[in-house]
């Protein structure tokens, strides 16, 4: 048995963003990107490599967390196009309209409920595989038993392959970002603390606490070691709040037991008043798997 953890925020920027056509509903809002997020919903639960027998799907709704609270410029609804914030209601209902589960996040991001959810069945099932190419979402992979997948790049990410690519182990992941600044989060990470820097400092210490205040006393001898030592000792407290704001919350409590998270079909009746709901006709004869 395998756990499916789809990141629904993705999917639907994924999907309004798409060069595709646009869909307006019979009232003419616009739906791309919650007919766009069935689609892709859809192809998942009929792709027979995946397998999907027990899944469930996150949002950030509203995209304001409590890492708001701690850092005023943190990613908000701001600059999200109104056109697309105005589907976040309709596509938590449009994939509960497949009989999928959704885990919508009001406090929290849709990562950390994703978070949750590995944490929580990981020793329940044989693989929680986390789809999503969100990189904070790295440190969530635990061996075998937690993966990422990228369905547009078809690749999966275990511990191994992670560690190779990243140098680091994902535990680390967090405390890397943290150097190394996240833009699309809206923290900047520590002056001249780039990728390959900040990469071969935690390769080495994991934590930014277990690095030397002297750079002498480094293992590793990055290009410009003696002021990013400085650097670091000057901005330790900013470093440890970005450190905070990039580690996933793996607490959240959530209601639904593994059980409920069986995909049992797409209920027929719910999923075609969706469909004459969107005016979407077309995708009537698409599932492939009934309640």
């Amino acid at each position: 048995m395998r756990l499916h953890l789809v990141d629904g925020t993705y999917e639907l920027y994924r999907a309004h963003f798409a060069p595709r056509p646009g869909h307006r509903d019979p009232s003419g809002k616009d739906a791309k990107a919650t007919v766009g997020i069935v689609e892709s919903m859809l192809a998942l639960l009929h792709d027979a490599h995946e397998a999907v027998t027990h899944i469930a799907v996150a949002f950030d709704n509203p995209i304001r967390s409590f890492r708001n609270d701690l850092y005023l410029p943190y990613k908000s609804d701001e600059g999200v196009p109104p056109e697309l914030r105005s589907q976040f209601d309709a596509a938590e209902d449009a994939v509960r309209a497949i009989g999928v589960t959704v885990w919508p996040m009001r406090e929290y991001e849709a990562d950390d409920g994703l978070a949750s959810g590995a944490r929580g069945f990981r020793d329940r099932v044989e693989q929680v595989r986390i789809m999503s190419p969100d990189k904070d979402l790295g440190q969530c992979i635990q061996g075998d038993r937690v993966v990422q997948v990228d369905r547009r790049q078809k690749r999966v990410t275990n511990e191994s392959a992670f560690r190779a690519e990243r140098g680091f182990g994902p535990d680390s992941m967090a405390d890397f970002l943290a150097l190394a600044g996240d833009s699309a989060d809206g923290f900047p990470g520590l002056p001249g603390f780039g990728k390959k820097t900040a990469s071969m400092l935690i390769g080495a210490y994991e934590r930014i606490e277990r690095i030397p205040a002297d750079s002498a006393d480094w293992k590793v001898r990055p290009r410009g070691a003696t002021q990013l030592a400085a650097t670091l000792v000057e901005h330790r407290d900013d470093a440890l709040l970005y450190r905070k704001l990039a580690t996933l919350v793996d607490t959240v409590p959530i209601a639904e037991s593994l059980d409920d998270l069986q995909f049992n079909g797409v209920p027929r009746a719910r999923f075609e008043r969706w469909c004459d709901a969107l005016g979407v006709q077309r995708l009537k004869t698409v599932p492939k798997r009934w309640q």
